[in-house]
């Protein structure tokens, strides 16, 4: 049964990775994944399995993840439309990355997820001296932003199919969301405006964890007691950060990003030796 301390530090890790995942379309799973792992013997007086954590984090990106979809929906700056392209692709293999999790020793899903997180932050620092493709895809979009600027981008349903396939396969397998991809392909690719690539990423990592974390339920890789905990904090956090995004430059998303995944990807990549 879990103290009331535990509680309220569950109801703070929530919060706190909900606003920061919403905030650059992460979804919030990059914190809850090692928190749980590390806070396992102070929560339940046990490790919990990285399988399982991912399996928790997961059910709780899909709360987060529609809180923030909601919140970017007032704001007209989701694109449905290729949000469910992406979709039909990342949801199955979002299952199939979630079967992979456990093949994992706890050593190594550290290591790789450090490694990962490391290359997404090397990804983010190339943009800046990389620019978006200028080539003109056949499916032509627009947006106008909130200071009336127009931005038009554009895309095709094969690239966004294999790019829905890979980023799916990468949520089920480290249950992050798989914004880290989502967001800087579409930003470089397609030339989607950052804050449009954020919102629509929410809206795939919605659908794509409601697959992904059904599977782990479906395996027993996950705890209802923590989720429960986690959800209120979730759900609030996802709405913040939502707001919060809104009033960020794209380039302050970026930086916001770029520090982030070095911090925790550092510290995944020593863990993972340490464990290994």
């Amino acid at each position: 049964m879990l103290e009331l301390f535990d509680i309220l530090l569950l109801l703070l890790l929530g919060l706190t990775s909900a606003v920061f995942g919403s905030i650059v379309g992460l979804g919030g799973g990059i914190i809850i994944v090692p928190a749980l792992v590390l806070l396992g013997p102070q929560l339940i007086g046990a490790e919990i399995s990285h399988a399982s954590a991912v399996g928790i984090s997961l059910t709780v990106l899909v709360v987060t993840a529609l809180s923030s979809t909601l919140a970017y929906a007032k704001s007209k700056r989701v694109d449905f439309r290729s949000g469910w392209l992406f979709f039909i692709t990342s949801g199955p293999a979002a299952m199939g990355g979630s079967l992979l999790t456990s093949q994992l020793k706890n050593g190594a899903f550290q290591l790789y997820f450090g490694i990962f997180i490391l290359l997404m932050a090397a990804l983010l620092v190339a943009q800046d001296y990389m620019r978006p493709i200028r080539k003109q895809w056949p499916i032509i979009r627009t947006y106008t932003d909130a200071a009336g600027a127009v931005h038009t981008y554009s895309y095709s349903v094969l690239p966004a199919l294999f790019i829905g396939l890979c980023v799916g396969l990468v949520s089920g397998l480290f249950g992050i969301g798989g914004g880290s991809l989502f967001v800087p392909v579409m930003v470089l690719l397609f030339r989607y405006p950052p804050h449009v690539a954020v919102a629509t990423s929410m809206f795939v990592i919605f659908l794509s964890s409601i697959l992904g974390s059904g599977v782990h339920a479906w395996l027993g890789e996950t705890d209802p007691i923590l989720v429960l905990a986690l959800l209120p904090g979730a759900w609030i956090g996802g709405r913040i950060g939502a707001r919060i995004a809104g009033k960020m430059t794209g380039r302050g998303l970026m930086w916001v990003m770029r520090a982030a995944f070095v911090l925790l990807g550092i510290e995944l990549v020593v863990e993972g030796i340490a464990l290994s």
